[in-house]
């Protein structure tokens, strides 16, 4: 299950991805730890490496203050990983329109706006990165306990309480 907002302008979006690709060459990842998003990554003249990575080269902190509801909006920020940051949620932004993240004139509907924009776009980044892989491991242990103790392993466990009841 992928958890995506449909995209406003995908074809901003798709041109935005290859113009990103573009810089880096084909199938590049950062050679310290792997990281793939496009929009993570750093082209040196030897090398392909993420921010992250970068940062602690240099000994820099490896989180960013992300503005959720877009700094013209609001100076609220919550910290991030840089890559995270660069890659997902500053992507999700670019899909705004424009008037919104930037809101030249204060107004305060487009402020609105990006407050529900930056909420939903934060929310579903924590639920991707904190929440999304427990589901996939739930069903693996699943499994591997139906494999060691038969289809009905909670019976007679704690865990039992949790059943869902019989529906007739």
């Amino acid at each position: 299950m992928s958890i995506e907002l449909p995209q406003r302008d995908p074809g901003a979006a798709y041109r935005r991805k290859v113009a990103s690709q573009r810089r880096l060459g084909a199938n590049r990842q950062c050679t310290e730890c792997g990281e793939s998003r496009s929009e993570a990554l750093i082209r040196e003249k030897n090398r392909v490496i993420c921010h992250e990575c970068k940062r602690k080269e240099r000994g820099m902190k490896t989180k960013d203050n992300h503005h959720p509801f877009g700094k013209a909006n609001n100076p609220a920020t919550i910290p991030v990983p840089v890559n995270d940051h660069r890659a997902a949620l500053n992507v999700a932004q670019q899909d705004w329109l424009k008037k919104t993240l930037e809101n030249p004139d204060r107004s305060p509907l487009l402020a609105a706006a990006a407050s529900v924009r930056g909420f939903i776009d934060t929310i579903l980044y924590l639920v991707k990165a904190g929440l999304h892989w427990i589901a996939g491991m739930l069903e693996k242990a699943d499994a591997f306990l139906v494999e060691k103790f038969g289809s009905k392993w909670w019976v007679g466990t704690p865990l039992e309480q949790y059943a869902p009841e019989q529906v007739n």
